[in-house]
C-alpha cells in the first residue's frame, strides 16, 4: 500500500509525463497515462486494502477481511478522514460478533469521522442500536434507530429495523405486564 501522498505524487508525475507525451506529438501515449493517473487519483480517495475487505466481507469471510485490514499499518496518515471512517466500520462489523464493547467504539469512531453512503450510516446507527439495546440503553437505541430510520432512504434495512423494533416492543411489553399482574395478585392477596 501507497501512502496517500504518494498516490497524489505517483498521479501528478503521470500527468506530467502525459503532457510532454502530447508536445511530443504521442496523443495515444498521453491518453492511456492521463488514464492510468486516474488510478491513483481513485485509489487517493477508495484504498484498495479496504476495498478488498469489502469484498472479502461479502462472501463472509471474516479472516480474510481482517487479513487486509491489517495490513493498513497507521491508518490516521494513510488514510483519507472518510476512508479511516469505513476502517472503523469494518472493524465495527468484524468485531460486532465476539466484543460489542469494542465494536460500539469502533461504530461510534467510524460514525464521527464520516461514512460516504447513507446505508453505512445507517448500518452503523442500527448496529449501535442494537448494542445500546443490549446494554439497557432504551432511549439511546430508540433514537439511534430513528436516525438510522431516516437515513436508509432505499429501505434496504427496513427489515432489520422493524425486527428491532418489535424486539424492543417485546422487551418492554413483558415487564409492563408482569408488574401489572404481580399487582393485582397482590391485590387479591389482600382481598
Amino acid at each position: 500500500m501507497y501512502n496517500k501522498i504518494i498516490k497524489l505524487v505517483i498521479a501528478f508525475g503521470i500527468i506530467a509525463f502525459a503532457v510532454y507525451q502530447f508536445t511530443e506529438s504521442y496523443i495515444g501515449n498521453g491518453i492511456a497515462l492521463i488514464f492510468l493517473s486516474l488510478i491513483f487519483i481513485f485509489l487517493y480517495f477508495k484504498n484498495e486494502f479496504i476495498l478488498i475487505a469489502f469484498l472479502r466481507l461479502r462472501k463472509q469471510d471474516f479472516e480474510g477481511a481482517k487479513k487486509w485490514l491489517n495490513k493498513i499499518k497507521n491508518p490516521e496518515t494513510a488514510l483519507v478522514t472518510k476512508q479511516q471512517g469505513y476502517f472503523n466500520y469494518l472493524h465495527g462489523i468484524m468485531v460486532s460478533q465476539d466484543n460489542m464493547n469494542e465494536a460500539e467504539k469502533y461504530f461510534k469512531k467510524a460514525i464521527s469521522l464520516g461514512l460516504s453512503m447513507d446505508n453505512d450510516l445507517a448500518m452503523a446507527k442500527l448496529n449501535l442500536a442494537g448494542i445500546a439495546f443490549s446494554k439497557r440503553r432504551k432511549q439511546e437505541a430508540q433514537k439511534l434507530l430513528t436516525e438510522a430510520q431516516k437515513l436508509d432512504k432505499q429501505g434496504m434495512l427496513a427489515d432489520q429495523i422493524k425486527m428491532m423494533k418489535q424486539n424492543m416492543k417485546r422487551a418492554v411489553g413483558p415487564s409492563q405486564h408482569y408488574g401489572s399482574s404481580g399487582s393485582v395478585r397482590a391485590q387479591k392477596r389482600r382481598g
